[in-house]
């Protein structure tokens, strides 16, 4: 996995493991090689949109070296980090989000609405990619974009969201069937037929519990 910075720098991010080695002997390679122009040690300098892509392949790499606990599907565990930032655990993987400036937050990460709306997309070009894998189409330029406006009233929801699929691999007569696969992602039908939801507030081994809130939602892809 490769990656190019403004400044000509080529970083390469491969793993070193074996299926014959333990795990905690696995490790992330992190190469870049020496340019004409290098009269010392090799020097990296990244904006901060490549630093925050080169933070991605190196945990997916590391990932992929060291599997994270096994930790049942269908649990998340949130918890603080500084101000209004919070570490989002899922099997394993580590997310973070948090508020803008302008709402008191720090802007390190997403806001959790922001994540809600990546999960929609993210979940729509999932769907997408396997329907071309599926008919022998390329993903090359395949791109998902997601567009959604806050409400206005209370209670703070968002109000709509839609959802532009780009595919220049697909042929005119498959854009229908494209749209009606990604049209039910998992995530999209769960907005259409909204879960039951609790929540539970505990202190030590007491608990109170919030009735169960049931709505319905509605995603156009177009």
């Amino acid at each position: 996995m490769k990656m190019t910075s403004r400044c000509g720098r080529t970083i390469n991010v491969t793993r070193l493991a074996s299926q014959d080695l333990p795990a905690s002997m696995g490790r992330v390679v992190l190469d870049t090689a020496r340019a004409p122009h290098d009269s010392r040690a090799p020097w990296l300098s990244l904006t901060a949109e490549e630093a925050r892509r080169l933070a991605g392949l190196l945990l997916f790499q590391a990932a992929a070296v060291e599997p994270g606990p096994d930790v049942p599907a269908g649990r998340v565990d949130v918890t603080p980090v500084a101000g209004d930032a919070f570490e989002v655990r899922v099997r394993g993987h580590v997310l973070t989000v948090d508020q803008p400036r302008t709402d008191g937050g720090r802007d390190t990460a997403p806001t959790p609405v922001e994540l809600f709306i990546a999960s929609v997309a993210s979940c729509t070009a999932h769907y997408a990619g396997r329907y071309l894998d599926r008919h022998g189409l390329s993903r090359d330029g395949l791109t998902v974009r997601a567009d959604f406006r806050m409400a206005d009233d209370r209670p703070a929801r968002v109000a709509s969201l839609s959802m532009t699929v780009h595919a220049p691999s697909l042929p005119a007569d498959r854009l229908a069937a494209l749209r009606a696969v990604v049209s039910h992602c998992t995530v999209s039908n769960t907005l259409a037929d909204a879960p039951e939801a609790r929540v539970h507030v505990r202190r030590e081994s007491e608990s109170a519990e919030i009735p169960q809130v049931r709505e319905h939602g509605r995603v156009d892809v177009g």
